[in-house]
């Protein structure tokens, strides 16, 4: 019998060689498997895959460094664990009885879901494929091995050796139906048959060939023997158990970089050594990173540590250089102008008659200007008497104004006497600069003295909401001080001759321009709002050596078509480029039509101050099309975290968090969500100089580049930048609902090229209403500022639904041209 032979072919053929007996019996042949096979109850097997991938509708992302559609080509990384950590795996599998494949492929799932984000991965492995009901089947010569998926869920509170148990039996269970052909279990599963099920694979060799070979008697001579582990996948890890465990993983260098594997193999690494110290640990504490890759991603590359007047707040630095260059023009709109000492002398004289009405630190002073000599005057002068200003954009709406006002219960507004029958009714005492000045003029001149400090606030700024209501954020001086003292430094502010301001000061990004020339005995030249952007063209076009120019990529690209075919000298030192995401595409117009203009991409949300971290544009290319955000400015750190505040690896995506010196108080009136968004700093280490205990946590994806510098990848909850506004899609949904006609809406972000984005609404209408997109329109006007109304509705009889019954965006239909109100190109706004 064959059964004789337990070591199979080599052991008959050593068998007859020494017998010279060659009817010697031989192994069953294939046939009888491929005759079992047929006999196996496909009906069973479909049920049971299908049952296994319900579900499951895409591959499990890898975090791969490049694009490519080239033809793959294949490397491969070494891995050999320590003979004690290989020891202690052995332990936990006999102990627990478990195998060490469990445990490795446990190991991979948990590293997928890290790299991931997600909590239901799917890899492939091999399996014998040699059924133990199948007599004779250990000695059958021919192919058995099978590639099929492996599914794991990962709860969140689950204990790793309970869960790995739990994988083990899964393993079991599959036996069963591992002669499934994955072809087969692709077919029944939810994932399209163009998509890979799966893009990893995991082999873990049972039974090694280079060991089996060796340990077999010298009847037979065996050398130079190797092994190759092609495969499609992109990523192939292969184990092969001994006293030390060694580990291969072959990887597309299309796809993945030779460092990002090294990585992947410290972490996997990292994972087996955690999952034997603390069996009974719950998933989500199992140790990830390398110690030098943890203190890399949070010490290194937040080492901002800088020197700045910590001691002082925004106008007293104003008023050093005021005594530097009284005579310097200071600020300029249209024909008219202030020297530094005319404006510190009128903001002073509003500033007393600010401080006889009550204002002192934390009182709110509001500021309702078109873009003035008085505007200017006012946001001093509210500084010098100790309060914070409060910017309300005149072209806002009557209804948002309203809300703004009552939020803020603002006790005093400076506004002009034409810009009074926009406002709504209000509580505010109100002063027009532009007529009342003849109140103030015989208070001195002289620097008002303040009990302000650098912790109290300097202004609020309201930015959109998720709940419909916008909400107001507070800074502080000392946010404000350290931004601004960075950013005269890291623009070179004072080589040149100041700055334009071309933006709404209730758009934080604005104080870039309004305030840092001020400091460095440079000018302000306010554009006026009408034909912004032609204005904004006159003037770079005049031969000023402006210091910097703050603007939106949108508006950015909006200038190039302005100055595309004219011959201009800019001479503009830096466009300090914010608000959204920055494409190459605008970047590479710009390095050609003004190639001694520094471009740099800005990145920072309202709550941080302006900007928290840069990158300067270069030659480089990036294939992706968005340019890095960079990194961390002075006295700041940036963390990408997952969802249990851990740190991610270089390449793996996850939450942006930010802190530092630039993080705000909070929320205005708004106590939990300011609780929600502004957490306890984890690594928060008090022997640091950047005191803030808190981190603001932004929604906003990125990931880090291997040189250090951040990627930004879009929004978690829909949050998006309009022409360089942020806008949340659900204030405008819940704003849209109001409409009695209207039953549900969901709005997108439609870019049907690069850089034309457009706000499309999806309605759903009463029954009994006919839905009339320009009355909606109108609705929305009155509600809404005219970057947040969407330029095209489209009416559907339901919004399509993903499975756990949330909108499936993906599914919602292009937009035709007739559901568009307006061409886009007639609701791009002036620079806010």
């Amino acid at each position: 019998m064959f059964t004789d032979y337990p070591q199979g072919g080599f052991a008959i053929y050593e068998a007859k060689i020494k017998s010279n007996n060659l009817n010697l019996p031989s192994p069953r042949p294939y046939k009888d498997y491929i005759l079992w096979q047929q006999q196996q109850d496909s009906l069973q097997a479909e049920l049971f895959w299908q049952q296994k991938l319900q579900d499951f509708h895409a591959p499990t992302p890898l975090p791969t460094d490049k694009n490519s559609q080239r033809q793959p080509i294949h490397k491969e990384q070494y891995l050999q664990l320590s003979p004690d950590l290989t020891a202690n795996l052995k332990s936990l599998a006999v102990e627990n009885h478990l195998t060490l494949n469990t445990i490795l492929q446990g190991a991979w799932g948990l590293m997928l879901s890290r790299y991931s984000g997600e909590k239901d991965v799917i890899f492939g492995t091999t399996v014998s494929g040699r059924p133990t009901t199948l007599a004779g089947v250990e000695s059958m010569v021919g192919l058995f091995i099978n590639t099929l998926p492996v599914r794991i869920k990962i709860p969140k509170e689950s204990e790793l050796l309970l869960w790995l148990k739990g994988l083990q039996t899964q393993q079991v269970e599959q036996e069963e139906y591992s002669y499934t052909p994955l072809v087969d279990i692709q077919g029944w599963s939810e994932v399209p048959r163009d998509i890979p099920l799966f893009e990893s694979l995991v082999v873990f060799e049972n039974y090694p060939l280079n060991g089996s070979l060796k340990a077999h008697n010298d009847s037979i001579q065996v050398t130079n023997i190797r092994n190759f582990e092609q495969t499609n996948y992109p990523l192939t890890l292969v184990a092969e158990p001994g006293e030390r465990l060694s580990i291969v993983i072959s990887y597309d260098t299309n796809l993945f970089t030779n460092d990002a594997i090294k990585r992947m193999l410290g972490h996997l690494q990292v994972l087996l050594q955690g999952m034997t110290e603390k069996p009974k640990q719950k998933l989500d504490e199992i140790p990830f990173l390398t110690a030098d890759e943890k203190h890399q991603l949070l010490v290194e590359w937040n080492d901002t540590q800088t020197e700045y007047p910590q001691d002082k707040c925004i106008h007293e630095l104003f008023e050093e250089q005021v005594e530097k260059t009284p005579n310097a023009i200071a600020v300029v709109f249209e024909n008219q102008q202030l020297t530094y000492q005319e404006l510190n002398n009128h903001a002073n004289q509003l500033a007393y008659h600010l401080q006889t009405l009550g204002v002192k630190p934390e009182v709110l002073v509001g500021i309702c200007l078109n873009r003035s000599l008085e505007m200017m005057v006012g946001l001093l002068a509210i500084l010098k008497a100790g309060g914070a200003y409060v910017p309300l954009d005149p072209t806002y709406p009557s209804e948002r104004l309203d809300y703004m006002l009552r939020d803020s219960q603002l006790p005093i507004l400076l506004t002009q006497n034409q810009l009074l029958v926009k406002l709504p009714q209000h509580q505010a005492q109100t002063i027009c600069l532009d007529e009342d000045w003849e109140k103030f003029v015989d208070y001195p001149e002289d620097n008002p003295n303040t009990q302000v400090q650098p912790d109290n606030l300097a202004y609020i700024i309201y930015t959109s909401g998720s709940t419909g209501k916008p909400k107001g954020t507070m800074i502080i001086h000392s946010g404000m001080v350290n931004y601004l003292s960075w950013c005269t430094k890291a623009y070179n502010v004072a080589a040149g001759e100041g700055s334009t301001v071309n933006s709404s000061i209730a758009f934080d990004a604005t104080i870039t321009s309004l305030f840092s020339p001020l400091l460095v005995g440079r000018k302000v030249v306010l554009l006026p709002e009408v034909n912004e952007i032609e204005e904004l063209k006159q003037a770079l076009c005049s031969g000023t050596k402006f210091s910097l120019v703050k603007i939106t990529p949108a508006h950015l690209e909006m200038l190039s078509h302005l100055v595309a075919n004219q011959e201009v000298n800019i001479q503009v030192q830096a466009f300090i480029i914010g608000g959204e995401a920055l494409s190459e595409k605008v970047t590479n117009f710009w390095r050609k039509k003004a190639p001694l203009t520094k471009l740099i991409n800005e990145y920072g949300p309202t709550e941080t101050v302006v900007g928290c971290c840069i990158y300067e544009v270069e030659k480089q290319s990036f294939p992706g099309g968005n340019i890095p955000i960079g990194c961390p400015i002075a006295n700041t750190e940036l963390y990408i975290l997952d969802s249990q505040l851990q740190p991610v690896p270089i390449g793996v995506v996850g939450e942006l968090y930010i802190g530092g010196a630039g993080v705000a108080r909070g929320y205005l009136n708004r106590p939990e969500l300011t609780v929600e968004r502004f957490i306890t700093n984890p690594f928060y280490n008090p022997k640091f100089k950047i005191q803030n205990p808190k981190l603001y946590k932004t929604g906003d994806l990125a990931r880090y580049l291997p040189d250090g510098n951040i990627e930004y990848l879009g929004r978690i909850d829909h949050q998006v930048k309009i022409r360089g506004f942020r806008v949340e899609l659900g204030e405008i949904e819940a704003l849209i609902v109001q409409h009695p006609s209207v039953v549900s809406a969901t709005v997108i972000v439609h870019e049907d090229e690069p850089e034309n984005k457009n706000l499309v609404a999806y309605i759903v209408s009463e029954k009994s209403q006919i839905f009339h997109s320009n009355k909606l329109h109108q609705f929305l006007q009155k509600k809404l500022p005219h970057y947040m109304i969407p330029s095209a509705f489209v009416q559907l009889e339901n919004l399509p639904l993903t499975p756990n019954g949330k909108v499936d965006r993906k599914a919602l239909p292009v937009p035709e041209n007739q559901n568009f109100i307006f061409p886009m190109t007639l609701l791009l706004p002036a620079m806010k």
